[in-house]
């Protein structure tokens, strides 16, 4: 993993989040199967119809290690794109996560591997393999639009995608707000006056 994404691993996804004015952020009901999954990585991204996953084994097969795959399933909630055989083998190939716009199944098997996967839940139903999808092309995962290429940060809050173009910029502004939340927690927490002066600042404005 290079700096710049070990930069990223190591902020909240809610100062990140910030730091792009509360953009990028996916569907809040895409969360981690774990709360203390956290990833962070470059997006390879998939696009599937809904029912079919064999672009899923193809991306899995393309996929450089520490990628993370994104999958944009429509959002579908009734057919799972992977179980814990198919995760297995993101693991074992060195894919840094899973993050789908539809659903898993397996969840007991999956959890075992302590592998970062985040779905929108997890369901009975497998996937066919008729062939249709792509992998690597632009997608829409959770209402954002995604890039292969752009930084992927999951954690307990949800995921955040940061664009190609402006992931510098955005990782100064991430870090600087996590200081500035960092300075105001030691200032005020615990401090009833000082936790009164700051609800009055606030107020006044």
């Amino acid at each position: 993993m290079d700096n710049l994404l070990i930069e990223f691993k190591n902020l909240p996804t809610t100062c990140i989040s910030d730091g792009m004015d509360g953009l990028n952020n996916l569907h809040p009901s895409i969360k981690p199967l774990k709360e203390e999954y956290k990833l962070a990585g470059r997006a390879f991204t998939v696009k599937i119809p809904v029912g079919d996953n064999l672009a899923v084994l193809k991306a899995i097969r393309n996929a450089q290690p520490g990628d993370i795959l994104v999958v944009d399933a429509k959002g579908d909630q009734y057919r799972a794109i992977a179980g814990d055989f198919v995760v297995g083998m993101m693991q074992t190939l060195g894919i840094g996560g899973l993050v789908v716009d539809g659903v898993i199944r397996d969840i007991v098997g999956i959890k075992e591997l302590n592998f970062p996967v985040f779905s929108r839940g997890t369901a009975v139903a497998a996937s066919g393999k008729a062939g249709v999808g792509e992998i690597n092309v632009p997608i829409s995962c959770g209402g954002v639009t995604i890039n292969p290429g752009d930084i992927v940060v999951g954690d307990a809050d949800g995921v955040v995608v940061v664009p190609q173009s402006i992931e510098q910029e955005i990782l100064t502004k991430s870090q600087n707000k996590l200081k500035k939340d960092q300075l105001r927690e030691e200032k005020i927490s615990g401090n009833r006056e000082a936790i009164i002066k700051h609800l009055d600042e606030m107020l006044s404005k």
